[in-house]
């Protein structure tokens, strides 16, 4: 008797848990108690990180440009002076970002400069035909001042073609190199220039040889035109800043510099002493640490 209700009980018991793990999927599964079945999402391996997309250390560096890149006047009067050049120069003074990258050495041979002084945004796509040829792994672009530094405001290009021109450059570079980065700088701030050189009495005779008339002419005339004629010369140049980001951004390899080198306020020291409106040495040393500083980031700050 005492045996067969031991036995009732655990049938009953049984029939019970039976239940429960009916009603409840949850709360029973084939290794019994809350442990995750095999195959759960509880013993699934941690997926790896994914590759960066963006390389702080390339081994590589192209530069395009103009006169700017060439290293125009920072080493004599109306030259141009490429080994004094931010992106890729071998001047020990500029320290560029070619040689802060790949060492002093594999910068001279793994480094090539295309840009051209006088160079607009029209002539990009050339020179990043040139440079592909180097397949290089970065490429440096700074480019637009040309376009406003024009004869007359009304010469100046127009946005809209300035995009397109940028658009076709950037489109060229990726069918010949699909995976190089790119790093854009900005165009920078013309009517600072001005500000800056125009309290140099050589620096304005240099200017009447035409460098930048659209900015630069009549350098001491403060009326209404001309101070007019100033502020359109720089909205043109945020304008084309604000191009090169929007087109920059909509390409996961490249990167713009948020705008650091317009905002970058250049003094004396920074400018040549031949024409007080290109980078001397040292201006081209602090454009070749912004550089440094933007494509060494984990992240893009812009």
């Amino acid at each position: 008797m005492h045996s067969r209700r031991r036995r009732s009980r655990a049938v009953v018991a049984f029939a019970t848990a039976a239940l429960l793990c009916g009603g409840a999927l949850t709360a029973c599964d084939a290794q019994g108690g809350n442990s995750p079945a095999p195959g759960s999402p509880g013993h699934a391996k941690p997926s790896p990180s994914p590759t960066p997309v963006w390389d702080t250390s390339p081994r590589s560096v192209a530069a395009v440009g103009d006169s700017i890149t060439r290293g125009f006047d920072a080493c004599s009067v109306l030259s141009d002076c490429p080994e004094a050049s931010w992106a890729t120069g071998t001047d020990n003074e500029v320290d560029s970002l070619a040689t802060r990258l790949l060492g002093k050495a594999r910068a001279s041979s793994h480094s090539w400069n295309h840009a051209k002084t006088g160079a607009r945004m029209a002539d990009l796509t050339r020179q990043v035909e040139q440079a592909a040829a180097e397949r290089p792994e970065l490429v440096t672009v700074m480019t637009g001042a040309n376009d406003a530094c024009r004869h007359s405001v009304s010469s100046m290009t127009p946005v809209a073609d300035f995009r397109a021109d940028f658009e076709r450059a950037m489109r060229a570079l990726r069918r010949e190199l699909p995976k190089a980065q790119v790093y854009v700088a900005s165009v920078p701030d013309l009517k600072r220039l001005w500000s800056q050189g125009r309290t140099n009495p050589l620096g304005k005779q240099v200017w009447k040889l035409g460098i930048c008339a659209s900015m630069l002419s009549d350098p001491d005339d403060l009326d209404a035109a001309a101070t007019e004629r100033r502020a359109r010369v720089r909205e043109r140049v945020v304008a084309y800043n604000d191009v090169l980001e929007e087109v920059c951004d909509q390409d996961r390899r490249c990167r713009y510099d948020g705008g650091a080198v317009f905002d970058y306020r250049f003094d004396g020291d920074q400018l040549s002493h031949w024409d007080w409106f290109h980078p001397s040495k040292n201006g081209q040393a602090r454009l070749a640490e912004i550089a440094y500083r933007k494509v060494t980031a984990r992240k893009s700050a812009s």
